[in-house]
């Protein structure tokens, strides 16, 4: 999908992107919701940056790197870059973050990004070596995490935004539902050019109607798909996308009863129509799944789109033991969910097997996933930057309270493969290994991949410019003209 020209900013006012809830804190040690992370990276940056369409890692602070060997990365840093408040940046900031978020004294909720790192030394002003404990695959990705001030890496939690940064913009004020965010002429490229105000809008029609009014200037993944073509409509309003890497899945429960043969969990992919879905609900705007990763993603295989095929359903259900089964399916109480929720339910009883949908506030639903108290549930999967998180969902190791593999799957193959992943650091021979994991999980369809959502913004004349990155990242709020 294309996105339209550049529009020149001819307005003073900021730019209004709307956004589902406040941030929980704006400081980056702690931020861990959706939008208390994408906010946070407006106002901070890491050693790397993730390229927009394939998530690779980028130099952004990093200028440079180098692996000495398997456990020992050395960065060379960019030595043009200043902070907010005009303070040079150097090897001692980054040192001080990683030493600080590894700390007990500062208790990041990022901790265990770096919980892999033994060692960081500092060699001059704008060199870092950071040694490992143990081979780590995802250390250049973890570390687009952000950098602060050596002074204040380990200063008590600022969620008010105060803590100097080296992004596109500092906060100029924050209020009930508002964030103000100015640019800065310092930090790393890109420099941002207009103020912005991220609006928190809870209700779906309020969103639209301040859109079409001319209120609001971008909405990200928050107006239903199948409202957008009614609403560009309105004068100067319009649409930009970009492939997402998020995946929307069914979780199984591998303990309940017949679901824990892989016939049934087969059974129930092939009974559900993808194509259809996506068209229906989606307005085209989602790309039905082959397998885990999406397709503009380094680490993807490319898979041909999961079939389609209602009779081999019933016979893969019937061998399985799981014919005429009652299951219960977990979903979110938003409307598009339960609208998901409600036709993969029709789906399932057309192959004879009857699924009761229950919808649920996100945390009541994270508490049963996490006791294992469903049969089925339809989960998103929204920030699949590092295919090594596949590891915290489907190994044998990760079963709540440890992880997030509800579905209790225990799959000694792909435990050592996702074992793999996480250790070897070559892109290409990672990309292999992902190939294999794959083609397991399509073998033993542990989870039931549905599709890939694309990120959609629904922009104003003013910000016709703007572009989401595949994770749904805001940074292209910093290049609009």
């Amino acid at each position: 999908m294309g996105c339209a020209p550049p529009a020149r900013i001819e307005s003073d006012r900021p730019i209004e992107m709307l956004v589902s809830s406040d941030p929980e804190t704006l400081d980056p040690r702690y931020a861990t919701d959706a939008v208390g992370l994408r906010s946070t990276r407006l106002l901070h940056a890491g050693l790397v940056r993730l390229n927009a369409d394939t998530l690779e890692p980028e130099p952004c602070l990093a200028q440079s790197w180098q692996w000495r060997d398997p456990r020992t990365l050395r960065i060379d840093l960019r030595e043009d870059v200043l902070f907010h408040s005009g303070a040079p940046f150097g090897s001692r900031d980054v040192a001080e973050t990683l030493r600080a978020m590894a700390s007990a004294r500062v208790a990041s909720r990022h901790a265990r990004i770096v919980d892999a790192i033994e060692e960081v030394h500092e060699e001059g002003l704008h060199t870092v070596f950071v040694r490992l404990a143990r081979s780590h695959a995802t250390l250049l990705a973890d570390l687009e995490l952000p950098i602060l001030r050596a002074d204040e890496a380990w200063s008590p939690p600022a969620p008010g935004g105060s803590l100097d940064g080296l992004g596109p913009y500092v906060v100029a004020g924050t209020g009930r539902g508002e964030v103000r965010l100015e640019p800065s002429a310092r930090g790393v490229p890109p420099h941002a050019s207009h103020a912005v105000t991220l609006r928190t809008v809870h209700d779906e029609n309020t969103r639209a109607l301040r859109l079409a009014t001319g209120r609001s200037d971008i909405a990200l993944n928050l107006v239903s798909p199948t409202l957008i073509p009614t609403l560009i409509t309105e004068p100067g309003l319009a649409v930009t996308a970009r492939g997402g890497a998020n995946l929307t899945y069914v979780v199984v429960q591998e303990t309940r009863g017949a679901l824990g043969d892989a016939r049934a969990r087969q059974g129930i992919s092939l009974a559900i129509d993808r194509a259809t879905l996506c068209e229906a609900l989606f307005d085209r705007r989602a790309t039905p799944a082959g397998g885990l990763i999406a397709p503009t993603h380094w680490a993807s295989t490319r898979l041909a789109p999961l079939a389609f095929d209602p009779e081999k359903a019933r016979a893969m259900l019937a061998a399985a033991g799981a014919a005429h089964s009652h299951l219960t399916l977990l979903t979110s109480t938003e409307r598009l969910r339960g609208d998901v929720a409600r036709v993969v339910a029709q789906e399932l009883a057309d192959v004879g097997v009857e699924v009761a949908v229950t919808p649920l506030e996100l945390g009541t639903m994270i508490a049963r996933l996490n006791r294992g108290d469903f049969d089925l549930a339809i989960l998103v999967l929204p920030e699949m930057t590092e295919p090594n998180v596949l590891r915290h969902f489907l190994h044998s190791a990760f079963v709540p309270p440890a992880g997030a593999n509800r579905g209790r799957v225990r799959d000694d193959e792909l435990d050592a493969l996702l074992d793999a992943g996480d250790t070897v650091v070559e892109p290409a021979a990672r990309r292999a290994i992902y190939s294999k994991v794959e083609a397991r999980q399509r073998d033993q369809m542990h989870i039931v991949p549905l599709w890939y959502e694309d990120q959609v913004a629904l922009t104003s004349r003013r910000a016709r410019a703007f572009v989401p990155s595949a994770e749904g990242r805001w940074l292209g709020l910093a290049t609009l003209k």
